[in-house]
């Protein structure tokens, strides 16, 4: 867990430019790293990229890059160095021999960032087994982080092979009841789903940060906790919703982003299931984010990981209010126009052929909320009525 209060630490991000991925993409991940890193209280001041066929496999990025990056960390007295792929144990081995800093790679500081969100103990305990899945094959080179669970108590340098073996048995140790543990909750939760009968059930999802809560809020009018972060929620909500006397439940889930650490899609399985054993999914996705396409397709990806790529979805394009059209020319404007866009142009562009229940709306404005509460309502009455057809005429 993080101190909140404590000293921000300073660091330089570090990508690849390969043949799968240019160096506009770099940098757009690049960018995202930027906000993880600000979500756990660390300011990015420089970033590094690399042209390479594929990833060295001793320094990752290579000797002289490599050098390259401990000149300036030195220089600018830097606290941390991240990485935007995952680093395999030899890799952070022969990367913290050479920089002696804190080196993070993408998986470990999303680990953080749940770790430092996790607020409930099934949340707090599927955070910790991920964690220690992953720091059991480096025991040997995350010091940093083991000396933070310590208390100061360093692994570093002179501990000796049999304390990396203790460490490991401990670790081991750990996993086992971290997993008892869970499936005990999971159990739990699994009880909990049961019970709620044979209402219509509608999980949101989507990627990280795109207005899923603050748009559970306003349909269902609760206050689910909802902030302008990275993984603000970790914990799975759930709310009745009943539009036209029809009622339903309502799921919020937590956000997905690229590469996210298998070791959390493992773990975070109960809170998945949620989305699995959901009728409909609400894809929320941020309209105004030059990355949204990229963003859509990520989720896409996920649900077909969990086998959920195929249920009815209605797919909500939030944040119209702040919508910038990519592509110049895109529309046609007189000099004396805003350069507003209107639900009527929205729904001549490609976005609207994505899927055929496709909705346009600003969660923080309002707009179009009334046309998505019709839209659920449709869809629900339908599956509602598959379920108990001598209840239609109630609705």
């Amino acid at each position: 867990m993080f101190d909140t209060a404590a000293v921000r630490e300073t660091a330089v991000l570090v990508g690849l430019v390969t043949p799968h991925q240019n160096a506009e993409k770099v940098k757009e991940y690049l960018d995202e790293l930027d906000f993880l890193a600000k979500t756990i209280h660390i300011d990015t001041v420089k970033s590094f990229t690399q042209g390479m066929q594929k990833p060295d496999l001793k320094t990752f990025v290579g000797k002289g890059k490599l050098e390259e990056i401990n000149i300036y960390i030195k220089a600018n007295d830097i606290d941390v160095v991240i990485f935007d792929d995952d680093l395999s144990p030899s890799q952070l081995r022969n990367i913290e021999k050479e920089l002696n800093i804190k080196i993070y790679d993408r998986s470990l500081l999303i680990l953080d960032i749940f770790q430092f969100r996790a607020q409930t103990a099934q949340a707090k305990t599927q955070v910790e087994l991920a964690r220690s899945k992953y720091l059991l094959p480096r025991l040997t080179n995350l010091w940093t982080h083991l000396e933070r669970q310590r208390g100061g108590t360093s692994t570093r340098g002179g501990s000796g092979e049999k304390e990396i073996e203790t460490d490991r048995r401990d670790i081991r140790k750990k996993i086992t009841l971290l997993e008892s543990k869970l499936k005990q909750i999971d159990k739990q939760m699994y009880t909990q789903r049961q019970n709620r009968g044979k209402l219509v059930r509608i999980a949101v999802v989507g990627y990280t940060n795109v207005g899923k809560s603050t748009l559970m809020n306003l349909l269902t009018k609760s206050n689910v906790f909802a902030e302008d972060k990275l993984f603000a929620t970790l914990d799975t909500t759930v709310r009745k919703l009943v539009i036209n006397n029809l009622p339903t439940l309502i799921t919020d889930t937590v956000g997905f982003i690229r590469k996210l650490p298998t070791q959390l899609v493992e773990s975070f399985k109960s809170t998945l299931d949620e989305v699995r054993e959901a009728d409909v999914l609400l894809h929320v996705v941020d309209i105004s984010h030059p990355s949204f396409e990229d963003h859509y397709h990520t989720v896409n990806r996920v649900l077909a990981e969990i086998e959920s790529a195929d249920k009815p979805t209605i797919v909500v394009f939030n944040k119209i209010d702040t919508y910038t059209p990519i592509a110049e020319g895109e529309f046609d404007y007189t000099e004396e126009e805003e350069h507003h866009v209107s639900l009527a142009d929205l729904k001549t562009t490609w976005m609207a052929e994505l899927n055929e229940r496709c909705i346009f709306i600003s969660a923080k404005e309002r707009d179009n909320i009334p046309q998505l509460r019709d839209d659920i309502y449709v869809l629900a009455k339908e599956i509602h009525s598959t379920r108990f057809p001598y209840h239609d005429f109630l609705y």
